[in-house]
């Protein structure tokens, strides 16, 4: 496999935001998936220098790498805005309307003139909308905007595992591994389940 230039990689997703005029923020969301927590969402607006050579795809980076850039994207961005939406507003409105409610939630402490966003459109902002299919693995600032949604969330799940030990959150972050489905079955839903996403596993 081709070794990744991690700068001159990072400074192509630049120049992709580049293109845009003005203040451009980028916006992701991470849990549309899992069965358990939280959809969380990042609205960032990076700075054009430093260059970040390991902003990327956050499922392109490992666990401690992705803390890692975390800690640096936190350290230099101009604007950082997080969005969530719970187990039981996922259950009331469906997971496309919550990651859409999340967003707008992130994109309202982001204040900006042009608004990347990973897929999702529609949203009804301020700003320019721009939705991109794969839009983490072309645009730098949605790059950073997966990273810390990931990461934050992430944190979360482990933080629940202390909680509800028995579901291996801090392994699974809610994700409906066979490790997790097992326990689902064993003891039943916690508040963090989706109602709307266990039916196949439990009865509710």
């Amino acid at each position: 496999m081709t070794k990744v230039d991690r700068l001159v990689h990072a400074r192509t997703l630049m120049e992709f935001d580049g293109q845009y005029a003005g203040v451009v923020a980028g916006m992701d969301e991470v849990g549309r998936g899992p069965l358990a927590g939280d959809v969380v969402t990042a609205c960032v607006v990076m700075p054009r220098e430093p260059i970040l050579p390991w902003i990327d795809d956050s499922k392109k980076l490992s666990e401690v790498r992705r803390e890692k850039v975390y800690e640096e994207i936190l350290s230099c961005a101009l604007r950082i805005g997080i969005g969530r939406c719970s187990p039981e507003e996922i259950d009331r409105m469906n997971i496309l309307e919550a990651t859409r409610k999340a967003m707008r939630q992130a994109a309202s402490q982001v204040e900006a003139d042009v608004y990347l966003i990973d897929a999702v459109q529609n949203l009804g902002l301020q700003g320019r909308e721009i939705p991109l299919i794969r839009g983490d693995a072309a645009s730098y600032a949605i790059a950073a905007a997966s990273i810390v949604a990931k990461v934050t969330r992430d944190r979360e799940m482990r933080e629940m595992d202390r909680l509800y030990p028995c579901y291996g959150f801090a392994r699974n972050k809610g994700y409906g591994t066979r490790e997790h489905i097992e326990a689902l079955r064993k003891y039943g839903p916690c508040p963090l389940h989706r109602r709307s996403f266990i039916g196949h596993f439990v009865e509710i």
